[in-house]
């Protein structure tokens, strides 16, 4: 069975990627303004953990639809697996791809010890997409991975985690926990807010760490996080990112 682009896009989240590439770059400034030994930020550096952790939140998401299939399937039969446009074996097998592309990439980072840290995000994404359905306690787990995407940045660059990486990490995990509780009482509510929160609220994971750049290192940093703000809410009008 042919999968075409737009399915393979859907199913990636591929709309929120700027949130994740400005997780990265956020880590990687607040390392290097940190002073850490070691900690020389190389703008290849930067863009191939980009493109790594990238990879590894498109294979969660994907890995998430797999993990989903049967309640999807009754609950929201949009989704391209019970739609039809992608099989759950298909499926599963880009999960693996992408997700062993983005720990494999670790290894060519300044220290590749980072692929430890690696290897505890695809734990953590995995124990989330294959529990969350049955275990409201793993929202945290969900959470978590947004802040170990900063944890393996600043290891891959410096070999440690300076205060300011977990500040920035921790800052965005309770955001990260406060789009949680609003898309829950969405779900509970039985119909959409009519304005377009969740998606906001994703987008503004950009714009948190534009906010804390340009608070600890410079303000230029702040329209930078704007911008990948609303490159994600452009994104979102072609390929959902919730």
């Amino acid at each position: 069975m042919a999968v075409d682009t737009k399915t393979l896009l859907a199913i990636s989240r591929v709309s929120n990627l700027p949130t994740v590439w400005m997780n990265v770059l956020a880590a990687a400034l607040l390392t290097g303004a940190s002073g850490s030994p070691g900690a020389a930020l190389a703008p290849g550096v930067v863009l191939l953990l980009m493109v790594a952790l990238s990879a590894s939140y498109c294979g969660g998401m994907v890995l998430n639809d797999f993990c989903d299939r049967e309640w999807d399937a009754r609950e929201q039969p949009f989704r391209p697996i019970p739609a039809g446009r992608i099989t759950a074996a298909a499926a599963i097998r880009l999960a693996v791809v992408l997700l062993g592309a983005g720990v494999s990439l670790l290894l060519f980072t300044p220290h590749p010890s980072a692929v430890i840290a690696g290897l505890v995000l695809l734990a953590v994404i995995w124990a989330y997409d294959r529990w969350h359905k049955a275990a409201a306690w793993t929202v945290l787990l969900m959470a978590a991975t947004r802040t170990l995407v900063y944890v393996v940045t600043a290891v891959a660059i410096a070999g440690t985690v300076p205060g300011l990486v977990w500040l920035a990490g921790i800052a965005q995990l309770v955001w990260t926990l406060l789009v949680t509780v609003v898309a829950r009482h969405e779900n509970q509510r039985g119909r959409r807010y009519s304005w377009p929160v969740i998606p906001w609220m994703i987008a503004g994971m950009a714009l948190l760490d534009g906010a804390i750049l340009a608070l600890l290192v410079s303000t230029v940093w702040l329209p930078v996080g704007a911008a990948a703000m609303l490159l994600t809410r452009f994104g979102q009008r072609y390929v959902r990112g919730d």
